[in-house]
């Protein structure tokens, strides 16, 4: 009744704003309370997002727990149909989108029963919840007390991750035979550390602050080892037998999304969820084989330009081979990696005018998961924390970690890709809190890949093998979009999935099994890095076009930055709306 009440008060020519500012109202209202409950449901993540309330416990992922939050999730969904959002502000028309989209593939997790499948070949529950102590406030003793609260309901939050596995097996829902073999054996650094003191989650522990007395700090360094040996090894080793002896061996034998129950259903709403686009499977397809052959006649053009004798499958060879193309250690590896680091850093200003405050360090990725992990990542710091965000460069096997391809790798981990793009997001202190800590992967992988690309304006590729690398790192984001639609929609078996990588990228054959093995076993995320940055670059040349001489990088980039991660479509929309901005300025001033 409020709309119609005011309406007899006001002029008529006032009214949209008031029911705008209305409906503003309402739908803060509900992401408001929808943040709260979700902190109080999920205090991992809520400890990420820089909230201490919850960060003694770890939260409930049993069936039941998924089941009741599906429910609150499809009411949350309802009261957001209930807002018509053309009634909404534009701003909070642009909050409303990427918050309902959050909503939906929340509820599609357990809709589809994916909570059953809490790990793939990339990433795991029992690996992920060991960065608490780089996440956690370590300030006072209350901060350790609460630590060492949630280290003893780890326990409890291990069972009920087998629990849910255990259903899995039931139901035919597991993670494929294939990419699992020996993953047991990657727990036995968390299971059987030589001290518990060795233990990751003893950490906090060795260097407690000066401002706790010495009888206090002993004795949370005694209640945190026993709780560490009590309760933490003990529910690695139970997790570590589980996998060993019931999961791995009784896993499916089949690869494909769409061997699951609604596995074609399931497989469409992440290719949504991962792209943010309205496209098939096919056509995906299509886009990558184009993109590979483009990239494939760049790439033939290097080989003739280091007067390369023998075909293209011959200089990838000696690409793997050639010892002057790999570190000697790990040390050496990340050495390289900082120095091209601060290469990018001394160019950055002349590419960007906004630049975050908050730094990146470079690290190892850490030994327990580094032998099945990708070359490098970006580990964020948590929301709000003095923490900085880190570079991890993976210095194991280091036959397969190519140099010329650090440059690339750099670029997109680091700066200008996901440090600067998360840290400025972060910064955006306009925005609500889910969209300062959100995450869309089309837009994050599509800027982080954008980023490899601007390397060459920024003159950071200084061999013709350096810009080989890049060029291979595109190629590989190219077949990505033909290898996961392949494998999850058109029936492709693992061994062609390889040979297509081995064929048109110099990627390692380490590298190229654990890449085939990430896209089998986490459908859909593959697709987000070259169709995302597919979409930029072709945003920046409709804005170079359109502007002509007028066209400003810089503001360009801050431009694509400014609203923080969002679907394409809406920076699609953003982009169209600063280019008629700069058309009104341009006009102003002629």
């Amino acid at each position: 009744m409020r709309p119609q009440r005011l309406l007899f008060l006001i002029p008529l020519a006032l009214a949209p704003a008031v029911l705008a500012a209305d409906a503003d109202d309402a739908f803060r209202a509900l992401t408001e309370r929808e943040v709260e409950w979700h902190f109080a449901e999920h205090p991992i993540e809520a400890s990420y997002a820089g909230r201490a309330d919850a960060s003694d416990r770890l939260g409930s992922v049993t069936d039941a727990a998924q089941r009741a939050r599906l429910a609150h999730w499809n009411e949350t969904l309802a009261a957001l149909a209930a807002i018509d959002p053309k009634a909404l502000t534009p701003a909070e028309r642009v909050n409303y989108r990427i918050f309902r989209d959050q909503i939906e593939t929340r509820a599609n997790t357990v809709r589809y029963r994916a909570h059953l499948v809490p790990m793939n070949s990339d990433s795991a529950f029992y690996s992920d919840i060991a960065q608490l102590p780089r996440v956690q406030p370590f300030a006072n003793e209350s901060d350790y007390r609460r630590y060492i609260a949630r280290l003893a309901d780890l326990s409890r939050w291990f069972d009920e991750h087998i629990a849910l596995m255990k259903l899995g097996l039931e139901a035919g829902i597991t993670q494929p035979r294939i990419v699992l073999e020996g993953r047991d054996a990657a727990l036995e650094s968390y299971a059987e550390p030589k001290r518990v003191e060795d233990s990751v989650y003893y950490a906090p522990f060795a260097k407690l602050p000066a401002s706790i007395p010495a009888e206090t700090a002993a004795t949370l360094r005694a209640d945190g080892a026993r709780t560490i040996r009590e309760h933490v090894l003990p529910a690695y080793r139970r997790l570590r037998a589980f996998l060993r002896d019931e999961y791995i061996p009784h896993a499916r034998t089949t690869i494909a999304a769409y061997a699951l129950p609604d596995g074609e259903a399931w497989y469409a709403s992440q290719v949504r969820e991962y792209t943010t686009l309205a496209l098939d499977a096919k056509t995906i397809h299509a886009r990558g084989l184009a993109e590979v052959e483009r990239i494939r006649a760049e790439m033939e053009a290097i080989v003739r330009e280091v007067g390369h004798e023998g075909d293209f499958a011959s200089f990838l060879r000696m690409l793997r081979t050639d010892p002057r193309f790999y570190a000697k250690s790990g040390d050496e590896l990340l050495m390289r990696a900082a120095w091209v680091a601060k290469r990018i850093d001394g160019v950055l200003p002349r590419f960007f005018g906004t630049l975050p405050r908050r730094p990146f360090g470079i690290a190892p990725v850490p030994a327990a998961i580094a032998p099945y992990y990708t070359a490098g990542r970006y580990a964020g710091a948590p929301y709000g924390s003095d923490e900085p965000g880190y570079y991890w460069v993976n210095t194991t096997r280091l036959d397969s970690r190519p140099l010329y391809a650090l440059p690339a790798l750099t670029l997109h981990e680091a700066v200008p890709g996901h440090h600067l793009q998360i840290a400025l997001a972060a910064e955006q202190g306009a925005q609500p809190l889910y969209r300062r800590t959100g995450y869309i992967s089309a837009f994050g992988e599509g800027w982080a890949l954008y980023a490899e690309k601007l390397g060459k304006e920024m003159g950071i590729y200084e061999t013709p093998y350096e810009h080989f690398g890049r060029l291979t790192y595109e190629m590989w984001r190219a077949c990505r979009l033909v290898v996961d639609t392949g494998v999850h929609a058109l029936g492709w078996s693992r061994e062609r999935a390889l040979a297509y990588l081995r064929d048109n990228t110099a990627l390692s054959e380490h590298e190229i099994t654990t890449e085939v093995d990430r896209y089998i076993s986490w459908p859909a995320q593959a697709l987000s890095y070259k169709l995302g940055e597919m979409t930029i670059v072709e945003l920046r040349a409709r804005a170079e076009k359109a502007l002509g001489p007028k066209f400003d990088l810089r503001r360009f980039h801050d431009t694509v930055l400014a609203q923080g991660s969002i679907p394409l479509d809406l920076l699609e929309a953003h982009v169209a709306a600063w280019i008629a901005e700069v058309r009104r300025e341009n006009d102003r001033e002629d």
